[in-house]
C-alpha cells in the first residue's frame, strides 16, 4: 500500500534546466514554469511573494529536461489572449495547466472549454469572490484539482500572514467542498522539515496536509534556503515524504493540536508586525 507521503504530489516552479532535471530525478511529481504576470505586480507589491520572468519558450526547454515528472504551467488569468497562451503551452508539451486569480464560475468554464480535455486542470483559488462561489465553481465538469493560493487570498482578506489562512476554518471549508466534489485538493507550499531557521516550524505546516486531506503542495522557495554544501535534494524530498506519512499516521487530536499551535504562532507573528 502506497503511503500518504509517497502519493503526495510536489510541484516545483523553475526555468532552470539543471534544477528541473535534478527535481525530476529526485521524485518531484510536477516541474514547470510560471507564466503569470498580468496584474500580479500590482496585487502583490510590497509583499514577499514570487514574481516570475518565465517565458513561453521555457516550457519546451524544461520539458526536454524531465522524463518522469509532469510538465506544469501556471497561466495568466483569463484575458483576451488566453486561447493563444493555452495552445502554445500545449504545443510545447505541457501536461498540467493551472488557472490563477479567477473570480467567477464563467472564467473557470472558459478555461475548461479552451483546454478541452487535453491536460490535467488545476484551478488556483485565491480571491474572496471565488471563495464565496466555491460550491458553484467546484461543480463545473472537467475540473480535476483545486489548490488554495495562500498569498493572494490572505492579501484579499487583509490577513497578516498566510499561516493564519492555512490554520483557519476557511481552508477547512474549501477542503471539505473539494472532497464533496470529488476533486483533488492542494494548498500552499512546503519547506524542509528540518529547517529550524524559519519563523514557523515546518512540521506544524506538514501536519495540516493529512488533517485537511490535501494531496499536493508547491515546493516553497524556502526549501532551497541555507542549503549546506553537502545538501542532498533527493534525501530532503524523501525526508519530507516520510514526515508527511508520519503525520498521517498520528491521531486526529494530535493533528488538531498542531493546527492550534500553528494558529497561535501565526497570530503572534501578526501582533509583532
Amino acid at each position: 500500500m502506497t503511503s500518504f507521503g509517497d502519493k503526495f504530489k510536489l510541484t516545483l516552479i523553475t526555468n532552470d534546466p539543471v534544477l528541473a532535471a535534478t527535481a525530476d530525478r529526485c521524485g518531484v511529481n510536477r516541474v514547470g514554469v510560471d507564466l503569470e504576470y498580468l496584474g500580479k505586480t500590482e496585487r502583490q507589491q510590497g509583499h514577499d511573494t514570487r514574481f516570475s520572468n518565465h517565458q513561453i519558450k521555457d516550457v519546451a526547454r524544461i520539458g526536454r529536461c524531465i522524463s518522469k515528472a509532469k510538465l506544469f504551467v501556471r497561466l495568466n488569468p483569463i484575458n483576451a489572449k488566453t486561447s493563444i497562451e493555452i495552445e502554445e503551452v500545449l504545443h510545447s508539451g505541457a501536461n498540467v495547466l493551472m488557472l490563477p486569480f479567477f473570480r467567477t464560475p464563467q472564467e473557470v468554464e472558459k478555461f475548461v472549454r479552451l483546454v478541452d480535455g487535453r491536460a490535467h486542470l488545476v484551478i488556483l483559488l485565491e480571491t474572496a469572490s471565488a471563495l464565496v462561489r466555491v460550491r458553484e465553481i467546484l461543480a463545473i465538469p472537467g475540473l480535476q484539482e483545486v489548490m488554495v493560493g495562500l498569498n493572494d487570498l490572505r492579501i484579499e482578506l487583509a490577513v497578516n500572514n498566510h499561516f493564519e489562512v492555512l490554520a483557519s476554518s476557511i481552508v477547512d471549508t474549501i477542503a471539505w467542498e473539494a472532497n464533496r466534489a470529488g476533486l483533488a485538493f492542494s494548498v500552499g507550499g512546503v519547506a524542509r522539515p528540518d529547517d529550524q531557521s524559519l519563523s514557523i516550524d515546518p512540521n506544524l505546516v506538514l501536519a495540516q496536509y493529512p488533517r485537511l486531506g490535501a494531496t499536493g503542495a508547491w515546493i516553497s522557495r524556502s526549501f532551497f534556503h541555507g542549503m549546506p554544501s553537502d545538501w542532498d535534494f533527493e534525501q530532503s524530498v524523501l525526508f519530507l515524504r516520510k514526515r508527511l506519512t508520519e503525520w498521517s499516521e498520528t491521531s486526529p487530536e494530535l493533528r488538531e493540536e498542531a493546527r492550534k499551535k500553528l494558529a497561535d504562532m501565526a497570530s503572534e507573528m501578526a501582533r509583532q508586525t
